[in-house]
């Protein structure tokens, strides 16, 4: 009877080592947050998770984090291809004394963000804060009450591009630090920022600025309203005004206007 159960035993152990390892906790390609939902979820769309940082690292590189229904999901650090996309429901990012979404990406990676909320509350630092990474794509996005930027663009990684469309961003640089706080900031290395279809609103400094030889933002359909800047151009940066489309108010030099094709 020994013999029999120690030879069952063995016979089992061999059929389980036989058998693929599957990882404990292995990233989709999309995944999905609720208002309603938890972290502890696998962010699947039945039993989706609560915060953007709860389903990043359920998320595959390239993958998706959809929104369901309206919430609040939170900040987030980003270090990876992905894009996090709301469509038809409010998808609050509220920080305070922290940074909104934080991009700290690999030198290939693409990240694209849409139809965000980002609230500062006078206090958050910048909305979108861009570390690394080769590009960002904001699109269809709100970026209210920062005290350094609406978004920073100041990727290590040289030659990154930020494209800014369908969005509005307002009330930022309240820090008052001039000319480091305001709407738009490109800096960094060879670093081009593309405006297009959007309202910067009210910024404390400037609307956009490019900050830095060899770095540039050119701006298209574009309305650069209320602030002492339109455009800021520091330490040699550039800008182009694609047009005649554009309403600049404040001073601003377009360091090229080409017509369009």
């Amino acid at each position: 009877m020994k013999i029999s159960k120690i030879c069952f035993a063995l016979l089992g152990l061999a059929l389980a080592l036989s058998l693929p390892i599957t990882p404990a906790h292995a990233q989709a390609t999309r995944t999905w947050v609720s208002g309603v939902g938890d972290d502890a979820n696998p962010c699947s769309r039945t039993a989706p998770c609560k915060t953007f940082a709860g389903a990043i690292s359920k998320t595959a590189p390239g993958g998706e984090i959809n929104v369901l229904d309206p919430g609040g999901f939170g900040a987030v650090t980003i270090t990876k291809s992905i894009t996090i996309s709301s469509v038809g429901f409010e998808a609050g990012v509220l920080v305070s004394g922290t940074n909104g979404i934080v991009v700290a990406a690999g030198p290939s990676d693409v990240v694209v963000l849409e139809g965000l909320d980002f609230e500062g509350l006078g206090t958050g630092l910048d909305g979108i804060k861009v570390q690394s990474g080769l590009a960002v794509y904001v699109k269809n996005c709100k970026i209210h009450h920062f005290l350094n930027n609406g978004i920073n663009m100041a990727s290590s990684t040289s030659g990154a591009r930020l494209v800014v469309k369908d969005s509005f961003i307002f009330q930022n640089g309240t820090l008052n630090s001039a000319p480091l706080t305001g709407g738009i900031n490109i800096n960094g290395t060879a670093n081009t920022g593309s405006v297009i279809d959007t309202v910067v609103d009210t910024n404390q400094n400037f609307a956009v600025q490019a900050s830095g030889a060899s770095n540039s933002i050119g701006l298209t359909r574009t309305e650069l309203l209320k602030s002492p800047n339109g455009i800021n151009l520091v330490g040699g940066g550039t800008s182009t005004c694609v047009g005649p489309s554009n309403q600049i108010a404040g001073a601003f030099t377009c360091t090229a206007s080409p017509l369009f094709q």
